[in-house]
């Protein structure tokens, strides 16, 4: 068994994410903790509801039931980006160039780095947000579908219509498709190369036996690993098309026991599955040869994490269970 550094916080964990070598640990009653000699805490809302991190620098960003967005720096320090008194910013995103997304009801805003707002109304509440991984677009998740909007440009948004409560919106690394969670057991799919007078084609992922509530894409985007499941559902993106005929991959079954949160190994095609009994698992995409990494512990796993060199994998649970586990040792 690999080496466990374990962690107590009071509450649930709603993310972990390494900056540096530094695991920091977002709980919803406001605070993050970092590993860093010692747990050391920062105060940053009154509740929390969602905290990222910000793939273009080394920080985080969060949204709380204060109205406040907030930029958590590596060395613990806690600056505003913006404030929405009595709205609770549950859904944020940051993209290139400084660019941080939130949302409340429903309005998507975008924050650039020299401080002017763009503000996107939406029919029905927004749900989910994404940035494209090329230019500045953002993908704000809704009933019924996804609004596709150009931030610097006075373009109409590409609405991505399918029926039903869209709770949560990924691109793939090479943003040629678009993923979205559903409220029912489910994900959808939309192939983005679309040329003027067509229409997205979609992809339905279905057969989920709860809720999907997380996902990860593999290093080079050929596979998307999902929960919901008693293992993980990995789908293959390599083709053109996508999943889209394809059946997926099922990887550390248990039987009856759900994989309730997924993270792809930053260098390898190897997978990271937590269980809601508190166990984690790695499996290699090539072969689906399985490593305990975690035996059964305090709450269902929530987030987790690894480091830039895929030797630590830091996680947490719905208990406030957290630890760092060094594969390496």
């Amino acid at each position: 068994m690999p080496t466990v550094a374990p962690l107590d916080l009071d509450g649930h964990v709603l993310a972990v994410e390494f900056l540096g070598d530094v695991p920091f640990f977002a709980s919803a009653n406001g605070t993050f903790h970092r590993l860093d000699g010692g747990d050391r805490v920062s105060e940053a809302h009154q509740g929390m509801l969602t905290a990222i991190r910000d793939p273009y620098s080394e920080s985080l960003i969060s949204g709380g039931e204060d109205g406040k967005v907030l930029r958590i720096a590596a060395d613990g320090s806690v600056s505003e980006i913006a404030t929405a008194p009595r709205k609770w910013i549950s859904q944020v995103a940051a993209g290139p160039q400084g660019a941080v997304a939130y949302s409340y009801g429903k309005s998507s805003l975008v924050r650039l780095a020299d401080g002017t707002t763009k503000e996107f109304p939406e029919e029905r509440t927004v749900e989910g947000l994404a940035f494209a991984p090329k230019g500045l677009r953002i993908a704000a998740a809704r009933y019924n579908g996804v609004s596709l909007h150009w931030i610097g440009m006075n373009a109409k948004p590409i609405d991505l219509e399918w029926k039903g409560a869209h709770t949560g919106v990924t691109f793939s690394p090479d943003g040629n498709f678009l993923v979205t969670s559903m409220q029912e057991n489910a994900l959808h799919g939309w192939k983005l190369d679309i040329k003027p007078g067509t229409e997205a084609r979609h992809m339905r992922m279905t057969g989920y036996p709860s809720k999907v509530k997380s996902l990860s894409w593999s290093v080079k985007g050929k596979w998307l690993a999902s929960s919901g499941a008693p293992a993980a559902i990995v789908w293959p993106f390599q083709g053109k098309d996508g999943p889209m005929g394809k059946a997926p991959l099922e990887l550390g079954t248990r039987a009856n026991i759900m994989a309730t949160a997924v993270k792809f190994h930053p260098l390898e095609d190897i997978l990271a599955i937590g269980f809601i009994d508190g166990m984690i698992l790695a499996v290699r995409i090539a072969d689906s040869k399985e490593a305990l990494l975690r035996r059964p512990g305090k709450g269902a796993i929530t987030a987790m994490s690894w480091s830039k060199n895929g030797k630590l994998l830091a996680f947490g649970s719905e208990a406030g269970d957290c630890g760092v586990i060094d594969i390496s040792a």
